[in-house]
């Protein structure tokens, strides 16, 4: 019967383990490790303790992780854990016989630069252990590349624009605060922006590029272009695309504390030395920012997440949004977490869903992309995400 084992007990983490614990038909067992076993433990009493077990692992310690596969032999484990983590993860597998799936790309500690080829690198080792690998699978990245295929499979023959864009309208009541790790989200958001066009990446200073776009239930928010990750991996699988862009919004207090940040080299990833230690100054910052996953309980607002289309359908040009909407305050009654982490972590419990249920079983590394969407599409609306399709119409970019 199967098992799953989740690495990571942050705000997302807490989310599946959730989702997890309430589909036992699906899960019968399932572990929850990270480097603090009392962050798992509490998690584990909230839920129900005689049903989740708990443990201690360092995850960059590939020998930690595969006796830890062996002892516990789960079916698939869920990465929630830091992207740098994906590789020693995915090692641990492959060494133990266990499938894997993330939420986030592999990232180096010592670069802020997300990009699929150390993962895509797996392929045959993973084909050839007769495991599967599935990348990406929380909101944006994950839903958003589901969408696309869904859009792909039932509205259009060739899809030529896609945009993805990503609305947090959302009110957590603090001067500055990061929605998921304060380390990976800084890094993410102050690196040049990028996008696909004609054939070729074009690059952009950080935040150079924007619009005001409307959200549904939101209205108009200044909406920023940046680089994302599901971008390289859509423009890989879908060649008729022309232009793929990624939109994020932003307050302006928010940006102007990340200047601030930057500008006094808070965001750096260089070590620097202080009173005779190696401290890395993001890593500082992260410490006394607030815990992401304790900001759902004063959290108001919601988020907008969907992909904008353009393509054409039977010899007509067509557009197309799909997308979802979700209430913080849904999420922190469900799961005590604030919409961001509820967003990522619904899709990754999902995800795994349909490996152990055959679904989405084949033996590689796939993005989810790749995988039939119309079963994930199903279990989205059952599992707290609905979504909701607009038809012909101003697509604003």
């Amino acid at each position: 019967m199967p098992k799953v084992l989740i690495i990571g007990a942050g705000g997302v983490g807490t989310v599946v383990t959730h989702k997890v614990a309430k589909v036992p038909q699906v899960f019968t067992d399932i572990m929850l490790a990270s480097r603090t076993k009392p962050k798992c433990d509490g998690i584990a009493r909230v839920i129900g303790a005689d049903r989740i077990k708990t443990a201690q692992v360092d995850a960059f310690d590939v020998w930690q992780l595969v006796k830890l596969f062996r002892s516990f032999k789960p079916e698939i484990v869920i990465n929630v854990a830091l992207p740098y983590q994906d590789l020693t993860i995915m090692d641990a597998c492959l060494e133990t016989g266990v499938n894997y799936l993330d939420t986030a790309n592999y990232e180096p500690p010592e670069v802020a630069r997300f990009e699929y080829k150390w993962q895509w690198a797996y392929h045959d080792r993973f084909k050839n252990a007769g495991l599967t690998a599935i990348l990406g699978c929380g909101f944006d990245p994950g839903v958003t590349g589901v969408f696309t295929a869904y859009a792909s499979k039932h509205h259009f023959d060739e899809i030529h624009y896609l945009d993805i864009v990503d609305c947090n309208a959302g009110d957590h009541g603090k001067p500055f605060a990061t929605n998921f790790n304060p380390e990976i989200n800084i890094r993410e958001v102050t690196q040049r922006g990028k996008y696909w066009e004609k054939g070729a990446w074009i690059e952009t200073d950080p935040h150079e590029v924007h619009k005001p776009l409307n959200y549904p239930n939101i209205g108009p928010r200044e909406s920023y272009l940046i680089y994302h990750e599901e971008l390289e991996s859509l423009v890989k699988h879908y060649p008729t695309l022309r232009r793929a862009r990624f939109w994020m919004t932003f307050g302006q207090e928010y940006l102007t504390h990340l200047r601030v940040i930057q500008n006094i080299g808070m965001a750096s990833i260089n070590p620097i030395l202080y009173e005779g230690k190696q401290i890395v100054p993001i890593q500082f910052l992260k410490a006394v920012l607030p815990n992401p996953g304790e900001l759902g309980e004063h959290y108001s607002g919601e988020t907008s997440i969907g992909c904008r289309i353009k393509g054409m359908k039977n010899y007509k040009e067509k557009t197309y949004y799909i997308y979802n909407n979700c209430k913080h305050q849904d999420a922190y009654q469900e799961t005590g977490t604030q919409g961001v982490s509820y967003t990522t972590g619904v899709p990754a419990m999902i995800g795994a869903m349909m490996f152990v249920t055959g679904k989405w079983k084949k033996a590689g590394v796939f993005n989810v992309e790749e995988f039939d969407p119309d079963p994930f599409m199903e279990q989205l609306k059952v599992h707290g995400l609905p979504w909701h399709e607009l038809h012909d119409v101003d697509l604003e970019v």
